[in-house]
Formats: structure tokens, sequence, C-alpha cells
């Protein structure tokens, strides 16, 4: 039977303490697999060495770091049919692993790698102005709150960096008015943040945007938040945390909810143009770009990752 060849490509400055390649091959070794490393030293390295696995025949590109890292290699994944791309949780957030179930342990997430009955999963991908996205992107609050997160804040509080980033900037958000083309529809209204959206998941389990958006139905979910107070910033959070209760559920208060229907506004589309003025920072899984508008679109099973095996 002919071995699995496996090609590791690890962000050495994902989370806070870092791959370790004694478990890496403790674990692989118990499988019948041919591997190999590579360490990413700057930006765009993880595309480029998934561009030369795919050259070489690899089978699986498996890739340690963060969501950032995970969305360069899906840049040069997305359309290959023969490799296929596997999660290493190794970054702050990890959302795309807990969206797909893939385990936060290594040893465990290298098995889902290694192992030939695992499953495999036809996954859809955003582009944004030319860059490719697996979770979302967004300008205004949440970009805010990315850009709040450096470094030295992730390495030392982990998620709690985000938290306290996110914390800051809703204390006094700034508005901007948004316009947008929706499939060729145009729409305006201000707010705080627009997201657009191929996965909803917000790194843990049950926390969604909404609870009906797949990374697999082919569309992108567009969101913006109205202007609004304080507490009506809080009650958009609450009805995210809450989006996972049973149906069943009555609410409790009322007047929240209707706070909350009002200033949230919610598209489903192919593309998406938007532009914002005053112009606001723009982020993609996890990473800042220059950009002043989003130009975005969905590549439908563009993907294949591997998951745990059902």
């Amino acid at each position: 039977m002919k071995k699995r060849s496996i090609q590791l490509i690890a962000n050495p400055g994902a989370g806070q303490e870092g791959l370790n390649l004694k478990s890496v091959h403790t674990v692989l070794s118990e499988y019948p697999v041919e591997w190999d490393i590579r360490i990413t030293k700057q930006a765009g390295d993880a595309k480029r060495l998934a561009q030369e696995a795919i050259k070489a025949g690899v089978d699986v590109v498996a890739v340690y770091g963060g969501d950032g890292s995970v969305a360069e290699a899906a840049a040069a994944l997305a359309g290959a049919s023969n490799t296929t791309l596997a999660i290493l949780p190794g970054g702050t957030a990890n959302v795309m692993s807990v969206e797909l179930g893939i385990p936060a342990a290594l040893e465990a997430a290298l098995r889902v790698a290694a192992d030939p009955s695992s499953s495999v999963r036809v996954i859809d991908v955003g582009e944004v102005n030319g860059r490719t996205f697996v979770l979302r992107v967004s300008m205004g609050l949440e970009a805010e709150m990315v850009a709040g997160a450096d470094r030295e804040a992730k390495d030392r509080y982990g998620v709690f960096a985000y938290l306290w980033a996110a914390a800051r900037n809703v204390m006094a958000p700034q508005t901007a008015r948004y316009r947008l083309i929706l499939d060729g529809k145009e729409e305006e209204l201000e707010g705080v943040t627009c997201i657009v959206a191929n996965s909803g998941n917000l790194g843990r389990n049950g926390l969604s945007l909404a609870s009906d958006i797949a990374v697999d139905d082919g569309f992108l979910d567009v969101f913006v938040i109205e202007r609004a107070g304080f507490k009506t910033l809080l009650d958009v959070a609450s009805s995210v945390l809450n989006s996972s209760q049973s149906q069943g559920e009555e609410a409790t208060d009322m007047a929240a909810e209707e706070r909350t229907l009002s200033a949230l506004h919610r598209w489903r589309v192919k593309t998406v143009e938007i532009f914002s003025d005053p112009p606001q920072r723009i982020q993609s899984d996890g990473e800042l770009l220059e950009d002043s508008s989003m130009r975005c679109s969905i590549r439908a099973g563009a993907l294949r990752v591997l998951t745990p095996a059902p």
C-alpha cells in the first residue's frame, strides 16, 4: 500500500508553546506515512510552500498555525483535486478547527492528518480583493479588535487579548456609512461594523454569528450592526452568545430582542462590494489588510479538508 505523503508547514510564531517535534515524530511513526516539515519565515510562505507541495504531488498539507496561516495555505489548495488540507491548531483562536471539529490537542490533530480513515470534507472559501479567506472579513469594530491585539499581547494572554481589545472598542465604537452592492442590489446604511462570513463560528463550540451559517452552503453571509449605544451592542453580543439555544426556548427580555433586531442587518449573497465613509480598517481571518474597500465572492466547494472519522 502506498504511503501517504504529508508536508507539514509550521508557523514558529504561532501559539504560546510552539510545535513539539518530538510529539510529531512519535505520532506519525504510528502510521504508514512519509513526512517532511518546512518552517515559515514571513507572510506568504505558507501559500508558497503549499504550492510547492501540490507540484510535488504531496497527498496532505498539514498546517500548524492560526487561522491566518490556514487561510494562506487554503489560497494555494483551493481547487486542488489531489492534495488535501489538514489543520494542526497552533494559533491564538483556531476558529476553523473548531468549526470543523478538529481536536485542539496536537497529537489528536496529527492523527486526523495521518489516519487513512479520516473523512474529507469539501468546504467553500471566500475571496476578498483577490485574497482567500476561510472564516470572515470585516471592517470597523471587529477589525479594530484585531488591530488592538498585537503579537506580544496574543503571546502573553492568548484569546483574552482579543477580548480586552473588544472591550476597549465597544465602549466607544466608531460609526461609518456603508454602501453595499449585494449581488448587484445596492443598500446604504450607517453602522459600527460590517462582516462578511463564510463561517459564523466564533471559536467556541456553540458560539456563532448565526446558527444557520455553514461553510459548505455556497453563500456568504453579510452582517451590519447599525450605529447603536453600548446597551444595544451588549444585546447583539448576547444574541450571538445565545444563538445555539433550542428554538423552543422563550425569550425573557423582549425589549433586548427588539433592540437587537433593529440594530442587526443580514443578507445572504454570492458577491458583495462594500465601501465605507470614512474608510475603516479591514481584517481577513485575523490579519489586517491595507485596502479601504472590500470586493468579496464565494468559491463553492473549492477546498478539501481532513476531519475526524465519523
